[in-house]
């Protein structure tokens, strides 16, 4: 598939390809030359009904925020149909992301802060716009070769799914890549990962703000006492399958093989046009004429323009048509089919099971704490691995003060942290005990830990 005859709408494929939630990702040239993506939708579930409306839906909200000046995203340069597939075209590169990265070894303490940083800088400015992520995990953040961390997927899975997640999920989410990014360090960075297990916390209780402006004051405590990008940008280098140009973006001395795509539309509304239908821009369609240009529109006719030089030496049968462009793309249809199977149980396409608290622990990080300390307890919540929300109580038996939270649990963990942060002071002898209650879902279940602080 590494060469220029296999494409779509002008992007062309390579072979570096990965399936997720939503179908198959591939590492695509856009018409310009530039590193971009290309996603086929599963076909089972770009098919079901009002989900690709959704997904239209979700793409031009993405773009309708990044016109307002909201970074950190990675940019969509169209949605197309091309017979019964369903294709997005991004702008820029969809990998390597974070989970790329971890599976090579540990990310640098600094490096992993300025992910975080950015990445809660991204999903507040989403929340703040009145809309969500849905999907935050190591593979949804792509990391740039300047070591950017920008967010993908924005909306794809809920749009999928037919709902729309709450801040909470992506804080979460947030939450979760925090504590993974700090078990990835190994023992190595101790004082990086307390760091980070305490913003994960605080993103739960205190807000993905409040967590952002903690790394940002305690940077300090990292390895070489700054965030940093320098070794999240190396990483990235070393790690993309772009590292040196690709060969046919260089001039070649013969032309490709003739191909033909086949009738081809956009899925995005147009503004200006009434009515929100595809806008064909098959052979013979022009609607330049009509009304301005869009980026995407641009993007794709530059690409169809190439094609088309192509093209004209001859008119051939549309049914051989049809069937260079299924040769075209068989290779990434063939691995969908085949990977269809694990997709579909992923999304659990029957009714999802509600969510169940299985068991609740709490535990004191020590017996005895010394004058004007603060204790950190920490409670482990055990679910069913459904989503949903958890709501809970800590209470504290020296003071009235009832601290309240709810969590947004994923249907791919089942293990969650609450953190407690219990501040004592003055001299006395006392036994202090921390209690946390998980209201709901029911029924209520209870554990409590005691410590003594003795001053």
């Amino acid at each position: 598939m590494n060469n220029p005859g296999h494409g779509i709408a002008g992007f062309r494929l390579t072979e570096h390809t990965w399936m997720t939630e939503l179908g198959n990702w591939i590492d695509a040239i856009s018409p310009d030359g530039r590193r971009a993506g290309a996603l086929l939708f599963d076909a089972r579930l770009i098919g079901l009904p009002g989900v690709r409306e959704r997904v239209v839906e979700a793409v031009l909200t993405d773009q309708r925020l990044v016109l307002g000046g909201t970074g950190g995203l990675i940019p969509v340069a169209d949605v197309v149909a091309a017979g019964e597939q369903v294709w997005l075209l991004t702008g820029q590169a969809v990998s390597p992301t974070l989970a790329d990265l971890l599976t090579a070894g540990p990310i640098d303490p600094a490096g992993a802060a300025s992910a975080l940083v950015e990445t809660a800088q991204t999903l507040s400015a989403l929340h703040a716009a009145g809309v969500t992520h849905g999907s935050v995990h190591p593979g949804t953040v792509v990391v740039t070769s300047e070591g950017a961390a920008l967010l993908s997927e924005r909306g794809l899975s809920d749009a999928i799914r037919g709902h729309v997640s709450p801040p909470e999920r992506d804080a979460a989410g947030w939450a979760a890549l925090a504590r993974g990014l700090a078990a990835s360090f190994g023992g190595h960075a101790p004082q990086a990962a307390q760091l980070f297990e305490r913003v994960a916390g605080m993103a739960g209780t205190l807000g993905l703000a409040a967590a952002r402006g903690t790394l940002l004051a305690e940077q300090a405590t990292l390895p070489g006492g700054a965030i940093s990008r320098e070794g999240l940008a190396r990483a990235a280098r070393d790690r993309s399958a772009f590292a040196q140009p690709p060969p046919y973006a260089q001039a070649s001395p013969a032309p490709p093989a003739p191909r033909d795509e086949g009738d081809i539309v956009t899925l995005l509304h147009v503004p200006g046009r009434s009515g929100t239908g595809p806008v064909r821009f098959g052979p013979g369609v022009d609607t330049r004429a009509q009304r301005p240009e869009t980026t995407a529109e641009r993007i794709w006719r530059s690409g169809r323009e190439e094609a088309e030089t192509v093209h004209r030496a001859g008119v051939r049968h549309p049914r051989a048509a049809r069937s260079r462009r299924w040769r075209t793309i068989s290779a990434t249809a063939i691995f969908a089919v085949v990977m269809a199977g694990a997709v579909l149980a992923w999304f659990k396409l029957s009714d999802p099971p509600d969510l169940a608290v299985g068991s609740v622990d709490v535990k004191a990080a020590k017996k005895t704490y010394g004058c004007d300390s603060t204790a950190l307890i920490t409670g482990t919540v055990v679910t069913n691995g459904a989503s949903g929300v958890i709501a809970y109580e800590w209470r504290k038996n020296l003071d009235k003060d009832v601290v309240k939270g709810t969590l947004q649990t994923r249907s791919d963990q089942t293990s969650y942290q609450l953190p407690l942060r219990w501040s004592l002071r003055g001299k006395s002898s006392v036994k202090a005990t921390a209690t946390l209650r998980v209201l709901s879902p029911g029924p209520v279940r209870t554990d409590k830990v005691s410590f003594t602080y003795k001053c």
